[in-house]
């Protein structure tokens, strides 16, 4: 009967020890991603700061398991979209769309053990930026604006997460990332060539669910 019970017991242990990060684990997560920019810049043509509003898209992780408590992680997305403001006395509003792409290398810390089913984690990495397809509206284009484009930005990022282990294979996942993306804006004004320091920032929330292999 002991002997059995034991049996028992070891058999509804087993997934649960299973359910974990190791060593040698891939992890690919998918879901959504919000940016939310902190932008600001330099003076604009003597009407204030440049902003940009928040986008969703879809989020994709690729990530190793070194070790049970050290990972590394690669960060993408579909492209993210932004409407440009520039508030001022004489320009006032959405003056302009760009869009860009943020490949993330994360080195990552995983608290706890590989048997537990909350993986808390952080991490600390590099960001690149690429902007792309960036073009003045028709309300830009009044303003006697043309001509947009985005240096591309290097620069340090963060990460605080969280895994909850379903089963063997599947996890939620949420995480919270900053980028520090610093560029330079350069467009022309009438017949003035105009180069403006600009950092977006941002903070990006991402919520979904991770496969592990």
């Amino acid at each position: 009967m002991k002997k059995t019970t034991l049996v028992v017991l070891a058999a509804m242990m087993a997934p649960m020890l299973a359910s974990a990060h190791q060593a040698g684990d891939f992890l690919f997560r998918a879901g959504t991603a919000t940016v939310r920019p902190n932008a600001g810049s330099d003076n604009v043509l003597g009407q204030g700061s440049f902003g940009a509003n928040n986008n969703t898209q879809l989020g994709l992780t690729f990530g190793y398991m070194v070790t049970d408590n050290i990972g590394v992680e690669l960060l993408a997305a579909t492209p993210f979209s932004h409407k440009v403001s520039l508030k001022g006395s004489a320009v006032n509003g959405d003056i302009a769309t760009i869009k860009h792409l943020p490949p993330t290398l994360m080195a990552q810390y995983y608290f706890g053990d590989k048997q537990d089913k909350l993986r808390p984690y952080l991490g600390l990495g590099l960001n690149y930026t690429m902007f792309f397809d960036e073009k003045f509206n028709d309300y830009g284009k009044s303003a006697g604006l043309s001509n947009l484009d985005l240096k591309n930005s290097w620069g340090v990022a963060g990460q605080a997460g969280l895994d909850y282990n379903l089963d063997k294979n599947w996890m939620l996942n949420m995480s919270v990332w900053w980028m520090n993306i610093e560029t330079q804006v350069r467009f022309d004004a009438g017949d003035q060539h105009q180069n403006i320091d600009t950092r977006l920032d941002p903070i990006v929330f991402m919520f979904g669910a991770g496969y592990r292999f």
